[in-house]
């Protein structure tokens, strides 16, 4: 076991500590230590609640001599995006019109969560409304990159990426409209699982675009997810589209080969205009799976930039109609950014948008037809590593618009469809910056995505590699 309990991974903090080999104190205050050292340098956290960490972890430690276990995450200190309702604690939603909002309820995500044993360490700073890919906040700052401080992290998932990457939390919740959680896990070095839309109940976590809000972790790991997806997934009174199908036996996927799995490479828009290091590493990342027993094939997929025109205008037209009100009584209190994308949603005809909405399905047969004889896709989770955060600043960069445009290209299509997708720490270029794949799967087959990715990481080490302060 690691000297430093935080630098353990989520399944193996969980493992120590129901094997009484390590404390739930112990695990909190080695994370609340690296909290302390790093949080001046990242601002990755929202709010850090040591003492109520302290005070809960302790209480799990005496529920565990007395033989109580909550569940399979009993005594493991976490901390998440700062968009899940949390009754009683104020969640910001990284804007200024939730500056102190305290909801009565808690999401069903979260719910689960504490029901499985965790403990809260505070919450994670985010995009202002979770609509920005690149972790600037007019209102509370940047989050910055562990791996190299003056670039991003990817958004909207800002604080979960860092911290994640830090070492602060052994996990976090994120959410994924157009990339969210891919885009954080790709340029900070971590695991992040899109789910598939329906899959995990949106319940009390704040809607963004409701025809394309996924719930999902990142993690150390790709067994890490696999264990968080399991305890959240399944149906929900609370939330109608949260579907009630079989929950496969996640953990259990994550133990077999990818051998005998064909994984298919896209002729095209996903492998074109590639950053030189990132297509080197999507090229590495080709050679392990077939090292690692997979048939990989190419597949021509259909037009992937029409999906992505037409994601930007769904999230576009319900993200301002969700924001309407404060639109017009609070328009002072939005940052200049995320004004400007909720008031071009609202000049968006209505023809336009179901239109948008009725060719969803034609577009994800047309998908499957063409992945047919894949089990599973691969492809960067970005063109490019992480650019700064000055290069990437809308108002400061005159080129800010244009990087931010490419950032997301890769992500909206699978957001669209509404199919999972797995990010994967898969290497680092020369100036160390982490690169991501991600894995695109059918609907509702997170298991194959997170069978791939395991065997991905029990021959590579990018996932376990620890950013250092300087």
């Amino acid at each position: 076991m690691s000297a430093e309990p935080a630098l353990l991974s989520l399944t193996e903090v969980a493992r120590s500590i129901s094997k009484k080999e390590l404390s739930s104190r112990e695990a909190t205050q080695s994370c609340l230590e690296r909290i302390k050292q790093w949080q001046p340098h990242l601002n990755a956290f929202m709010a850090i609640e040591a003492d109520d960490a302290l005070a809960a972890a302790d209480a799990a430690d005496a529920a565990l001599a007395r033989g109580k276990v909550s569940g399979a995450l009993h005594g493991v200190p976490l901390a998440h995006k700062d968009m899940y309702y949390d009754a009683g604690k104020v969640v910001t939603c990284g804007s200024k019109i939730r500056r102190d909002f305290v909801p009565a309820t808690t999401s069903t995500a979260l719910q689960r969560l504490k029901d499985a044993g965790t403990i809260r360490l505070g919450s994670l700073q985010m995009v202002e409304f979770a609509y920005g890919p690149t972790g600037h906040n007019s209102h509370y700052g940047a989050v910055h990159n562990p791996f190299a401080l003056d670039h991003i992290t990817g958004g909207s998932s800002s604080g979960s990426g860092s911290a994640v990457a830090a070492r602060l939390t052994f996990a976090a919740l994120g959410s994924d409209t157009g990339g969210s959680i891919r885009m954080p896990a790709h340029f900070c070095g971590v695991t992040g699982l899109k789910t598939t839309y329906g899959r995990i109940s949106r319940a009390g976590a704040m809607p963004l675009s409701q025809s394309l809000d996924t719930v999902g972790p990142l993690a150390r790991t790709v067994e890490d997810c696999a264990l968080l997806l399991g305890l959240m997934a399944g149906a929900d009174p609370e939330d109608p589209t949260a579907i009630a199908s079989p929950i496969p036996d996640y953990m259990a996927a994550t133990r077999e080969p990818m051998r005998g799995l064909t994984i298919g490479v896209p002729t095209s828009f996903y492998v074109d205009d590639l950053d030189p290091e990132v297509a080197r590493v999507l090229d590495e990342t080709i050679a392990t799976l077939k090292r690692e027993g997979a048939n990989v094939v190419q597949v021509e997929l259909p037009d992937q930039r029409q999906l992505t025109a037409a994601a930007q205008l769904i999230v576009a037209v319900e993200a301002a109609s969700f924001h309407k009100r404060w639109l017009i009584e609070r328009p002072q209190d939005y940052g200049p950014q995320v004004l400007m994308r909720l008031q071009n949603g609202l000049a968006i005809p209505g023809v336009s948008y179901l239109e948008a909405l009725r060719w969803r399905g034609p577009a994800l047969s047309a998908h499957m037809a063409a992945t047919a004889g894949v089990d599973a896709v691969i492809a960067p989770a970005a063109p490019v590593p992480a650019p700064t955060i000055a290069e990437s600043d809308v108002g400061n960069s005159p080129d800010a618009e244009s990087v931010i445009h490419r950032l997301t290209r890769f992500t909206r299509p699978i957001n669209y469809l509404g199919l999972p997708s797995l990010s994967i720490p898969s290497g680092f270029t020369r100036n160390g910056l982490p690169v991501g794949m991600q894995l695109i799967g059918r609907s509702f087959d997170e298991a194959t995505l997170l069978r791939i990715g395991a065997a991905f990481q029990r021959v590579t080490d990018f996932h376990a590699r620890v950013p250092k302060l300087a």
